[in-house]
């Protein structure tokens, strides 16, 4: 197949490149920045400029291409989260999910080629009855304000995907990253254990992300799938766990009062309240065998010296 990786230098672009190319597949490559290009094509990618917030463009690089998929890759996440004006911080990834995500489906659409798109399942289903959910339980109908932004551009992303026959990968929290800011805080005593940390969190290697996306990309049926491991777990486990792998001290541990005065609300939130994600469907539907089934063992390869 001939695949178009819209953001093709991101976190998890630059581990599917190389996986498409290893399958056979014939990659093109998408960033934003000509200065990319030399990067790109060390993946195994052929480089294209090209903002996929621009629809003309857009269309112009699908018309031209011809893939047979396009996946859509494409965050402005860099650096740490302010989770105080979480909204803000993810301003530009929301409007790639919105303005972004309708570029790519009306330039697929000309085209008749199917999209497979990232979204996200560490923070957005309901939080209520079992700590685990599937992809069949609903989304947050009341998040805190300072997400809702956050969490209307994932639900747009989704509804448009899906109803175009398309397929979306709500992946857990990422790791693998060498240069991962999150380890950084733990590693500096900045990521705080809030309250009694019993918010579930659902992680994802980068690279088990990558070959899931290669999945979807290859059987193109449609629907959602959460790209998580096995081991959902709460923050009071996971964290120090993380915290010893790579030899910092425990995290603080502060009351929730105190953490809604410096994080916000939505801080409060992530570490108690949300709700982990089951792989059981991605597993039996898209036949994805994970590197790494749990962050136990995950975080000690990526992290662990």
């Amino acid at each position: 197949m001939k695949v178009l990786v819209a953001g093709a230098t991101g976190a998890v672009g630059s581990r599917l490149v190389p996986q498409l190319v290893e399958r056979g597949h014939e990659v093109v490559g998408t960033s934003r920045s000509a200065s990319s290009a030399d990067r790109l094509r060390a993946l195994g990618a052929t480089p294209v400029v090209l903002d996929v917030l621009d629809p003309q463009a857009t269309r112009e690089v699908v018309a031209g291409t011809k893939p047979d998929a396009i996946v859509h890759a494409a965050t402005a996440l860099s650096g740490k989260t302010d989770l105080k004006h979480f909204d803000e911080s993810f301003a530009g990834t929301n409007d790639l999910r919105r303005a972004g995500t309708d570029s790519l489906l009306a330039a697929g659409r000309e085209s008749g080629v199917p999209l497979v798109a990232q979204s996200y399942a560490g923070w957005p289903y309901a939080r209520e009855g079992g700590p685990v959910k599937s992809e069949e339980d609903r989304l947050d109908p009341s998040p805190v304000p300072g997400m809702r932004q956050t969490l209307d551009a994932i639900e747009h992303l989704e509804r448009r995907v899906t109803e175009a026959g398309g397929t979306v990968l709500r992946y857990g929290g990422l790791y693998g990253d060498p240069d991962d800011v999150q380890v950084e805080l733990v590693r500096k005593r900045r990521f705080p254990l809030v309250g009694d940390g019993s918010g579930v969190w659902s992680f994802v290697h980068l690279d088990d992300a990558a070959a899931a996306t290669v999945l979807a990309v290859e059987q193109g049926d449609g629907g959602i799938y959460n790209v998580v491991d096995s081991d959902p777990a709460p923050v009071s486990e996971w964290l120090p766990s993380l915290a010893k792998t790579v030899h910092a001290k425990p995290p603080r541990r502060v009351p929730r009062w105190l953490a809604r005065l410096v994080a916000g609300e939505v801080g409060v939130v992530l570490m108690t309240e949300v709700r982990g994600a089951s792989n059981a469907k991605a597993q039996r539907e898209l036949g994805w065998t994970l590197r790494h089934p749990s962050w136990r063992e995950g975080f000690e390869s990526a992290y662990g010296n």
